[in-house]
């Protein structure tokens, strides 16, 4: 027998869904890449918008960098940065970062998810 337990994330927006160019966070589509906390969501500007990610630190542990439709390394400057800035970086495509992100969320873990749109 196989038992099913419900997730909960508390005041915590998960990412319900995405498609082509939006994701669906906590009820709300947004379009294009975007950064996701346990608090907010919002636009972001691709791997040249630094500074948003670079706020994260202190606030987390990880950052889910989700590549797109398939994973890729993000610019070596960036990656360096964000370590530098004591922020973890694990790099993979957006829909396996969205499910980590949810999996995470759900144990109260501090991490954030930067989600280039798929295809």
């Amino acid at each position: 027998m196989i038992r099913l337990t419900e997730v909960t994330y508390d005041s915590a927006r998960p990412i319900d869904g995405y498609g082509p160019g939006f994701f669906r966070i906590g009820g709300e589509v947004l379009r294009g890449a975007v950064i996701v906390t346990g608090s907010a969501a919002r636009g972001w500007g691709g791997y040249g918008d630094a500074e948003p990610l670079l706020a994260l630190a202190g606030e987390i542990d990880v950052l889910l960098l989700g590549t797109g439709t398939s994973i890729a390394h993000p610019p070596a400057a960036l990656r360096a940065a964000l370590e530098a800035a004591g922020i973890g970086v694990e790099a993979m495509a957006s829909d396996a970062a969205a499910r980590t992100y949810n999996v995470l969320l759900s144990e109260g873990r501090r991490i954030a998810a930067a989600l280039l749109p798929v295809e």
